[in-house]
């Protein structure tokens, strides 16, 4: 049975797991990527507190003693459905069984302006990107004159109240009032603010109240300003416009605020549900479709009595989902009845700052904060990256971030984006 999965996240890498070793399936791993990545830590990449390699791991690596399973470099352009081809930028690949894996990606609401100047915090390339910006942007603030110019330099807002948008809150306000001051001392006379702003009246809108105040209380701490019931409408890359008719002076806009599934070519027009996310049944298929199934952050499924709004787009559903598909394709080989899926809710957790954190279990219903919190927080995200390596150097980069209170990972490496034509640099001598 060829099975091609599309995307190798959470749920693509748990099926293909799930599939590994068995010599019924020939499977085949399309990613855009040669690498998976660990989305929950991507903020401690782009806050310079842990190099990417750490979050980060090859394919070809992974899967390379698993001898059906085979990775390909490549992108999705559309789907021929009658003739069972997924048509990619490079080939093409035919499949007896076609898996979206693809996840989400930033939803800036058709707002233009807030796509073309703000950062994003979806990818590991995003991360990159936003730990060199904003490092240039501090070596900047350092040699303006001008304070109120310096102070847009220096000022950061975070739209967006989930846990990504706590974390990285979280982390600039304790590296504004501790790592920042020591090594910028020319700005430490100078004013700034990190903002925090979302839509809803509460942060961390699915967890507990207790989680909502204690994540409120904390940031408001540590300092940072938070506004609810507030949506970023427009930034020109100088001013970020709010809704409640306010405006914040900075070049640093970081969203956080929202994500949507993607369009496939080919599809049905009539596969697709809330979000642009594909609607699937119990066990996965996209709705008409014969031979199509999608898992994890791209799909909604509304036949969960449980959770009729479908699932949350978070790592637990994707794995699971990920780990119950590949159960069910062996069922079909053997001719056995598919079983539904069924979601495992295990909790949900965010870090704010050093030693704070919160966590809520639903089985048996219990909260935690603080200290507590925060060492689960660290277990947890520890265990789930995909490789030894990856857990022993991102255990080491956090232990040297504890204890000397700093990291020395803050360094601006760009590639070099200027096109020269090779017959030049050879006669240059290059």
């Amino acid at each position: 049975m060829k099975i091609v999965i599309i995307g190798g996240g959470f749920a693509g890498i748990n099926l293909a797991e799930g599939l590994a070793g068995n010599k019924n399936f020939k499977v085949t791993l399309v990613d855009k990527n040669n690498y998976n990545f660990f989305p929950p830590l991507i903020y401690q990449v782009a806050t310079a507190y842990l190099e990417p390699s750490s979050i980060s791991y090859p394919f070809r690596k992974l899967f390379r003693s698993r001898g059906n399973v085979q990775f390909r470099l490549g992108e999705l352009l559309r789907v021929d459905t009658a003739g069972n081809k997924a048509i990619l930028h490079n080939g093409e690949i035919e499949y007896d069984a076609l898996v979206f894996a693809t996840g989400a990606e930033t939803n800036y609401f058709g707002m233009e302006n807030v796509q073309k100047n703000s950062i994003p915090m979806k990818t590991l390339n995003d991360a990159i990107e936003m730990r060199n910006k904003l490092l240039q942007r501090m070596e900047k603030a350092a040699i303006c004159n001008n304070s109120r110019e310096r102070r847009k330099y220096l000022n950061i807002v975070v739209a967006g109240g989930g846990p990504t948008g706590v974390e990285v809150s979280g982390m600039f306000a304790e590296m504004k009032n501790g790592i920042l001051r020591k090594e910028y001392p020319e700005l430490s006379t100078s004013a700034s603010n990190i903002y925090l702003v979302d839509g809803g009246d509460a942060l961390l809108g699915p967890m507990s109240k207790k989680s909502q105040q204690d994540t409120y209380n904390a940031l408001k701490k540590l300092g940072v300003v938070i506004k609810l019931n507030t949506r970023v409408t427009d930034f020109d890359g100088d001013t970020v416009h709010l809704s409640n008719g306010e405006t914040i002076s900075s070049k640093n806009l970081i969203w956080a605020a929202g994500v949507s599934a993607k369009i496939f070519d080919g599809l049905p027009k009539e596969s697709y549900g809330r979000g642009r996310r594909l609607a699937v049944d119990e066990f996965n298929k996209v709705a008409h479709t014969n031979n199509i199934y999608a898992i994890g952050d791209t799909c909604i499924q509304l036949s969960d009595p449980e959770w009729p709004e479908g699932h949350p787009q978070v790592a637990q559903v994707a794995i699971q989902q990920g780990e119950h598909l590949a159960k069910n394709f062996k069922r079909v080989l053997k001719g056995e009845a598919l079983k539904p899926f069924d979601y495992n809710d295990k909790g949900s957790m965010a870090i704010i700052g050093k030693n704070k954190a919160v966590v809520d279990l639903p089985k048996p219903k219990m909260h935690f904060n603080g200290f507590i919190a925060w060492l689960m927080w660290l277990f947890i995200h520890l265990m789930s990256l995909i490789s030894y390596r990856n857990r022993i150097t991102t255990f080491w980069n956090w232990m040297v971030a504890y204890f000397s209170k700093d990291q020395s990972l803050r360094m601006i490496i760009r590639p070099d984006k200027r096109q020269r034509n090779p017959v030049e640099k050879v006669n240059q001598g290059v």
